[in-house]
């Protein structure tokens, strides 16, 4: 399968498999994605999704298939279904519940790119590259891939990026805010990033990615629902672990 699941332990890995294409999204892949999501956000023993290659070093997504993409462009229903599907997977995408983290070792392009944006983290390789090429098409960024853009990196390098459709390197992509992490090692990374999540409360977790993605959709103060989320975290199991290993002198176990 070019796009596919698979859980080890607490982490569930969605895996791009189509190297030849350089990673590129078919219609049937973007098609397929959504339901894989919710598969690893519905399964109580997934802590944290991760996004890659699934072959080591290569390309984490060349964006559309543009040679699918040339052929149905002209056609009105595809056209919109396409659209539709790629809209949705990064709506859910970005508001998945659980950590979510893109690890990119090549090139991160186009719609690869928004998906990597769309994630929490992005951990980059030494010779990742990151670009949106749509002025190189005649095409339009959407404009909910361009907000996650704009909120990482603001409005001046959002446009650069967009103008110029221009591949940026995985060190000037950290300056200016679109990766995360850059290593040497960008497995390692993922691993000890892996391994501080899954340690952590997987509720407070959960309730401050929303009340991010609560601020990115412009709420500026808290109501009755952000009061509540509040108050009932203090009658809950994972503040009784956490205050009882703190007092006990170790490291809390969060079920």
């Amino acid at each position: 399968m070019t796009l596919r699941l698979e859980r080890q332990g607490a982490v569930a890995h969605l895996l791009i498999d189509r190297a030849e294409k350089r990673n590129a999204f078919s219609q049937a892949m973007w098609d397929l994605f959504p339901q894989l999501l919710t598969e690893a956000m519905a399964d109580p023993a997934i802590h944290v999704l991760v996004m890659r290659a699934a072959q080591p070093g290569s390309a984490f997504c060349a964006g559309a298939d543009i040679g699918e993409f040339a052929a149905g462009a002209r056609d009105a229903g595809w056209r919109a279904a396409n659209q539709a599907a790629i809209n949705r997977v990064q709506h859910e995408l970005a508001r998945a519940p659980k950590p979510t983290i893109a690890l990119v070792e090549g090139d991160c392009v186009g719609g690869g790119c928004g998906m990597a944006l769309a994630c929490d983290f992005r951990i980059a390789g030494p010779k990742a590259r990151f670009g949106i090429t749509p002025a190189k098409l005649g095409l339009v960024y959407p404009l909910h891939d361009t907000k996650l853009l704009v909120d990482l990196v603001g409005p001046s390098q959002a446009k650069r990026i967009l103008f110029t459709g221009a591949l940026l390197p995985a060190a000037e992509a950290q300056a200016i805010g679109m990766v995360t992490i850059i290593d040497a090692d960008p497995a390692a990374a993922l691993e000890r990033l892996v391994a501080d999540l899954i340690a952590a409360s997987g509720h407070s977790q959960r309730l401050s990615k929303a009340m991010v993605q609560r601020i990115l959709d412009g709420q500026a103060h808290d109501d009755d629902a952000t009061r509540a989320e509040f108050a009932a975290a203090f009658d809950g199991p994972d503040f009784a672990e956490g205050v009882s290993a703190f007092l006990e002198k170790r490291k809390p176990v969060f079920r």
